[in-house]
């Protein structure tokens, strides 16, 4: 099957702001170290995969995806992009944009959302999804020949590696972080429960609705406080619930302007020489945008005058 590359651009951006030294400026002075770590980033990927099917996805929805709404508190551990890293982020999207790489972002949902949504569309034309992101969320979406590649340690794995690595099924994942917790986007889970006895409940009733219908027999399993998880189980059903809702990764995000096979596009020469300028790109970078882009590589591509 034709792989199609799903990207979690945030993960990679966030990296190299934290990774890159702060030396890098743009044309007007700002900060550009998160863009030309992402530029070098995608470089590897583009050289190495050579796809011809990739979609990147980005965060817009940092305070205001649907999750905000039904639960306030989510992710509220953690700080405001500052505007440095905002700028750097659309610079990051046109840069997709001008090397024709179908862009995804909405402002109600997140990357994994568009990711999952773009993964559901692919599997309709008979394309696997290769999803590039460390992140253990994503691991739910993995189904047949799909698979998640934690690029930096250049790890692969499929649906069937999910339990290895995380001691529940991939379609457990959702379940398993309801229950347990997830520190990361400040979900709370089921009180006294941890990931090991969240992973022994969901071994033995398969799911969390199996094991809200049946809290009567959690008592009796060898596990130990067994009886004080039943009650608390009892008493934070709801809860267990609504974070679920959270946990979950949605398949019907909008998909707008993506073309319906995420097939790479057409560079944007100019779009493409205009970024290099105010970047600042230098001669190597520039040489492997153009060739990446499958423009001349002899020099830099002829702007039109004003």
């Amino acid at each position: 099957m034709t792989p199609l590359y799903l990207v979690d651009a945030s993960l990679y951006v966030f990296r190299a702001w934290h990774s890159m030294p702060d030396s890098f400026q743009d044309a007007q002075g700002w900060p550009s170290n998160a863009v030309h770590g992402f530029a070098r980033f995608l470089l590897d990927l583009l050289e190495r995969e050579r796809p011809l099917h990739i979609a990147v996805a980005f965060d817009e929805a940092l305070d205001s995806c649907f999750r905000h709404r039904l639960y306030p508190d989510y992710k509220a551990n953690r700080d405001p992009a500052p505007e440095a890293l905002r700028r750097q982020f659309a610079h990051c999207k046109a840069l997709c944009a001008a090397l024709g790489l179908a862009v995804l972002a909405d402002r109600d949902y997140e990357a994994d959302d568009l990711i999952g949504s773009a993964l559901h569309a692919g599997r309709g034309r008979a394309l696997r999804g290769v999803i590039v992101s460390a992140d253990k969320d994503l691991s739910q979406l993995l189904a047949g020949h799909d698979q998640q590649w934690d690029y930096a340690r250049d790890q692969r794995w499929d649906a069937a590696g999910v339990k290895a690595r995380h001691g529940v099924h991939a379609h457990q994942i959702a379940d398993y972080l309801a229950l347990c917790g997830d520190a990361v986007d400040n979900i709370p889970g089921v009180s006294g429960i941890g990931a090991k006895s969240a992973a022994v409940l969901l071994a033995h009733f398969g799911s969390l609705d199996a094991l809200l219908a049946r809290i009567d027999e959690v008592p009796f399993l060898r596990l130990r406080g067994a009886a004080t998880l039943a009650t608390r189980l009892r008493e934070q059903r709801d809860r267990a619930l609504l974070f679920r809702q959270l946990t979950t990764i949605a398949l019907d995000a909008p998909l707008d302007g993506a073309p319906a096979d995420f097939a790479r596009g057409k560079a944007d020469a100019d779009m493409l020489a205009g970024l290099c300028e105010a970047l600042r790109f230098g001669p190597l970078t520039r040489r492997r945008l153009l060739a990446a882009a499958g423009l001349d590589t002899a020099a830099p591509p002829a702007r039109e005058p004003a």
